[in-house]
């Protein structure tokens, strides 16, 4: 494993932070908590499946367990942005670890087979042939895409079948831990496993790592635990299965915390508050190269005192792991064109240097 030091950036906000990390650019009209639209920058999911689609109707990317919302807060930065529908990652919601977990509507209905499934499919082609007029809007050729989505994911076994956690054997899923977390990466696992290229996998809901107040209890009691626990059988089941080569995971916030403890209150315990100058991210697999820290900070771990690494940077280097080049050319809502990415790919993390 790998540790970057020096992330930096500058918008302590989560929504506009998230955006930046998510996208590896900063969120357009970037403003305090704006919430998610078409004008936003493309996930990396997206952005892979513009360039590269896949032929077989697969999604390119899945997020799970659940969207980054708060009422109506809704995280920007998670879909395709001002690619439009059409590229929008597959979004789960529900949590892998709870009792009868299962996602609807990716089997067949009991008694239906492949080919009575295949008139279903054609019968619905025609219905919609017809509907010119309606083909014509963003929202309608997005519901056709889905429902060619929902066809695929059908009759895909691999796919559908990675969801079904209960095959794993009982010894499996206590290595990752019989929580979200932990559940939650055993299913990323899984879905990569089934030929999906890119997964988001959110440690638990919006706001849970924002520890304002009583920061020690809660990360040494509840969110290191099964985090640590997690992203050790990840590791060691990629290792073992020959895919840690293949895969690159990172595994970072939307920024760090202050480096002054403090008090969000006269009634609230110790905690930090939000700081977008210097943090960390951990990244293994997928060529990197471990046993390294890279980038120093600052006596205090305020600032970094060798080169930072922005939101950008790690954009590129998720799409470098890719295959794609940061730079390629995408199209925004005003087919303008744009580079997908303006950073440049950590070097360090792949040449040991």
């Amino acid at each position: 494993m790998a540790i970057v030091r020096t992330l930096s950036h500058k918008n302590n906000n989560h929504t506009a932070a998230t955006h930046h990390v998510i996208t590896g650019h900063q969120q357009p009209g970037v403003k305090f908590d704006k919430v998610a639209s078409r004008d936003d920058w493309p996930s990396y999911a997206a952005g892979l499946n513009y360039l590269r689609p896949r032929p077989d109707g697969l999604p390119a990317g899945i997020a799970l367990p659940y969207y980054l919302n708060d009422g109506r807060l809704h995280w920007p930065g998670q879909y395709a942005g001002f690619l439009g529908p059409k590229h929008d990652p597959w979004q789960l919601n529900a949590d892998p670890n709870a009792k009868g977990f299962q996602v609807e509507n990716i089997r067949p209905i009991a008694g239906l087979d492949a080919d009575q499934l295949s008139n279903r499919q054609a019968l619905l082609n025609s219905i919609n042939r017809q509907q010119l007029r309606l083909a014509e809007s963003a929202e309608a050729m997005k519901l056709a895409d889905q429902q060619k989505r929902a066809f695929t994911l059908l009759t895909s076994s691999p796919v559908a079948q990675a969801f079904e956690l209960d095959r794993e054997p009982a010894a499996v899923r206590n290595k990752y831990g019989r929580h979200m977390f932990g559940q939650s990466l055993l299913l990323a696992r899984r879905l990569l496993q089934a030929g999906v290229t890119v997964v988001q996998a959110n440690m638990g809901k919006v706001q849970n790592w924002d520890s304002h107040s009583d920061i020690f209890d809660r990360l040494k009691n509840h969110l290191l635990p099964p985090l640590d626990n997690a992203v050790a059988a990840l590791y060691d089941d990629l290792a073992e299965s020959g895919l840690l080569n293949d895969v690159m995971v990172v595994v970072v916030g939307e920024f760090g915390r202050t480096p002054k403890l403090g008090f969000q209150d006269k009634n609230a315990k110790i905690g930090r508050d939000h700081w977008a100058s210097c943090f960390s991210g951990l990244f293994f697999g997928g060529g990197v190269r471990g046993g390294q820290l890279i980038g120093r900070s600052d006596a205090i771990a305020a600032y970094p005192s060798t080169a930072p690494y922005s939101p950008d940077d790690l954009g590129a280097t998720v799409y470098h792991a890719l295959g794609i080049p940061p730079d390629a050319e995408v199209r925004d809502r005003l087919n303008r064109p744009v580079p997908l990415c303006q950073g440049t790919a950590i070097a360090p993390l792949f040449s040991g240097g």
